[in-house]
């Protein structure tokens, strides 16, 4: 990929990390609780403050972003796609001031990193070194890369899905099962209330025109995904 640049404030960015030798870092409902709530949490300039009160809060109100409605965050990125696999996860965002998206993934990357040593009895680094990145250069690739990211988890569905394509007969059961599917951001762009403060509706709106319009293009989109992903190849870092 060549010399890395600093991200800079306003562009968009795909960012990618895996646990350390491809190994699970989200091993239960718990934990992907626990990252959901992180990404949160640590989207915010200032430090955190009784987190494990807060996380535990949380998980007994189901929604780990739906309890912080009082706090207003000094945002360091804008989030507009996510998406958590068992042992990887993959962000679009935009950075909100200079140095905003190394800074949420490093308080990111160190706070989950904590709980989840804490609670498997294990020590050192968990994720494999500093995550990667790419610059998103335009609106195109944007959609076609936050596709590609709701795409992801069929490969829990059907592992080599990829490689094959969709038959239409299996459209209709892939879209069902990341219907069913909650550790991405793709049921709020349906406009299904999943996690909805994690992400800003900027981009939902502006290119998709809403649900509607997002339901219509990532189902074509992925109707003729091994076309549509040779466009983005570049922006692609597993």
């Amino acid at each position: 990929m060549g010399k890395r640049e600093a991200p800079v404030p306003n562009e968009f960015y795909h960012t990618f990390n895996r646990g350390i030798e491809k190994r699970e870092v989200f091993c239960d409902e718990e934990d992907f609780f626990r990252a959901v709530h992180d990404l949160y949490e640590f989207n915010d300039l200032d430090a955190v403050i009784n987190l494990k009160y807060r996380a535990d809060r949380a998980k007994i109100y189901g929604d780990p972003t739906s309890i912080y409605g009082k706090k207003k965050r000094k945002l360091l990125i804008d989030l507009f796609g996510w998406v958590l696999i068992p042992n990887h996860y993959h962000l679009f965002s935009r950075p909100k001031i200079i140095g905003g998206l190394s800074k949420f993934h490093q308080k990111f990357g160190t706070g989950y990193t904590g709980y989840f040593n804490l609670k498997y009895g294990r020590n050192g680094v968990l994720f494999q070194g500093k995550y990667k990145i790419v610059h998103v250069k335009n609106d195109v690739q944007a959609a076609h890369l936050i596709c590609y990211i709701h795409a992801n988890p069929l490969d829990l569905w059907k592992p080599n899905w990829k490689e094959k394509g969709l038959k239409n007969s299996e459209l209709k059961e892939a879209l069902k099962f990341l219907e069913g599917y909650r550790w991405s951001s793709h049921l709020d762009y349906l406009g299904k209330k999943n996690f909805p403060s994690l992400i800003s509706k900027e981009f939902l709106e502006k290119f998709f025109g809403g649900p509607k319009g997002y339901s219509e293009f990532f189902s074509d989109w992925l109707r003729q995904y091994q076309v549509n992903v040779k466009s983005i190849h570049p922006l692609l870092l597993e």
